[in-house]
């Protein structure tokens, strides 16, 4: 049974012109880069800030509070903007997302640092969300997926950009400007979107805000955050602990979204065969994404020699078969209406890129591993974004924002529980890898943090570089599965024209 997009009221006001559009356009691009940014850039000025505001055990919390705050708002900022006034909405959330920024740059203790950077992850949740849905509601479902084409590549260039702005801030102007340069660009943006966004008309919808599916919502995905962090290290009280939180707030919330007048993530969706596909398409490529981003670095670092910074520039064949092909896709889907044949080639490429990866050794020669870059980046680019435009396509206008959200809720717990499972395969191997030797995984792995495996006797440096081939070869050898799984899924999708009606 599938869902079909109910009568929009007709209004008096049409959208905005195509010039209004493109300036409208600029300002949602800014939005976008300096959230995605802000996963990214940190990562290198953590030492340097740790040197300042001391506290080296809890640094990771500095990351952890922006991703965690901006994961549990991304549903109730897309469901909030189906409800009321969506400009309104993204601007008072990107007006916080600066506000954080100034305290984040102000911050006196690493208590206040990681305090304000989940008021940043606030409004961050509301940039992301409602860029996405703003131009579902701004554009005709069949141009949606050319502009959302070029919002597809702002992640891959926040990835490869954060750490390298990061860094040139920590050594050359201080950590504070990786917080500050949000503020003049946050300007130019809010500028722009006074001035030219303009949506249809709407009265805001008075019907009750389903605050208790968001409350428990939250909680479901605060759990499920720690469990996956945790897990790595092993069966805890904590993993379980989460796990008993994550089982109760899951049966609570599906539970209570079937009653609810107006549910967060409204379960009607889910009877849209392609909604439901989309949202498993989005899950596996996060599971696969960062799971190519977070191991290729360490294989690059520790079996090929790489410094941490070229391990970063080393992923641009990867990034970069993003950033050619996404675009590239949604200009095609544009001018066709048709999508389904992406999905289905970009998983059969991803797949055969992947499964190159999982062959990888102590001699790989750089070309084939770049050549397994080049596939998995350009699989991503032929879908990824496209399984946003997917899940709006199979809605109604009135609930785009919140499945919007949905959707990249299930590719954001794709990333993270990609990285812990991928993780866990890792750890398991190396673990396996170097039993007959002094090391354990823990050891290895502050060495192999402090770079000190480069400095070791020829015979344990070999097992070393041995036993790291091995298990990056075997997380790919899983994302290859995940891969093969996309392809399966993506023929099942419908292949519905999109309209050139608004």
């Amino acid at each position: 049974m599938s869902v079909e997009p109910r009568e929009e009221a007709p209004t008096s006001q049409e959208p905005s012109p195509r010039r209004g559009i493109y300036a409208a356009m600029s300002g949602l691009v800014i939005a976008f880069l300096v959230a995605n940014l802000d996963f990214t850039i940190v990562a290198t000025t953590l030492p340097t800030i740790a040197q300042e505001l001391g506290g080296f055990a809890d640094l990771s919390l500095v990351v952890t509070a922006f991703a965690v705050a901006t994961a549990v708002t991304t549903p109730i900022w897309g469901k909030l903007g189906d409800l009321f006034d969506r400009k309104k909405l993204f601007l008072a959330s990107f007006s916080l997302f600066l506000a954080g920024s100034a305290l984040c740059g102000a911050a006196q203790t690493l208590a206040q640092l990681i305090a304000f950077r989940a008021v940043q992850g606030l409004g961050a949740g509301g940039l992301l969300v409602g860029g996405i849905a703003i131009v579902g509601e701004l554009v005709a479902p069949r141009q949606r997926a050319k502009y959302q084409g070029l919002m597809a590549i702002i992640m891959p260039l926040a990835i490869l950009a954060g750490p390298v702005i990061g860094g040139l801030c920590a050594d050359r102007i201080g950590w504070r400007w990786a917080f500050y340069l949000n503020l003049p660009l946050g300007a130019v943006a809010l500028v722009l979107l006074v001035t030219q966004l303009k949506l249809p008309p709407r009265t805001p919808d008075r019907r009750k805000v389903d605050v208790v599916g968001m409350l428990v919502l939250a909680v479901g995905i605060i759990a499920l955050t720690v469990l996956t962090t945790a897990v790595r290290d092993g069966i805890s009280s904590v993993v379980i602990a989460s796990a008993v939180a994550v089982c109760l707030s899951g049966g609570v919330f599906f539970t209570w979204e079937r009653r609810a007048a107006e549910p967060v993530v409204p379960l009607t969706l889910f009877r849209s065969r392609n909604y439901s596909l989309a949202a498993l398409l989005g899950f596996l490529s996060g599971v696969v994404m960062f799971g190519a981003v977070t191991f290729l670095p360490l294989y690059q670092q520790v079996v090929q020699g790489a410094s941490a910074t070229n391990s970063g520039l080393l992923l641009l064949p990867l990034l970069g078969g993003m950033l050619v092909t996404a675009p590239l896709v949604g200009v095609l889907v544009s001018r066709t209406g048709r999508f389904r044949a992406y999905p289905i080639g970009g998983g059969v490429v991803m797949t055969a890129g992947s499964m190159l990866l999982a062959g990888i050794g102590v001699d790989t020669s750089q070309l084939l591993v770049v050549t397994g870059m080049i596939a998995v980046g350009v699989g991503m680019g032929c879908f990824m974004q496209l399984t946003v435009v997917i899940a709006q396509n199979s809605v109604a206008v009135s609930d785009i924002g919140a499945a919007s959200a949905t959707a990249m809720l299930a590719r954001n717990l794709g990333n993270s529980l990609g990285v812990s499972l991928l993780g866990a395969v890792y750890t398991w191997q190396l673990t396996r890898s170097l039993s007959g030797t002094h090391w354990t995984g823990a050891s290895f792995g502050e060495a192999a943090v402090h770079n000190d495996v480069a400095v070791l006797p020829g015979q344990m440096r070999e097992a070393a570089r041995a036993a790291v081939a091995t298990g990056v070869a075997d997380t790919f050898l899983v994302a290859g599965i995940c891969s093969a799984v996309i392809v399966c899924l993506a023929a099942f999708l419908r292949d519905t024209p999109l309209t050139q009606q608004h």
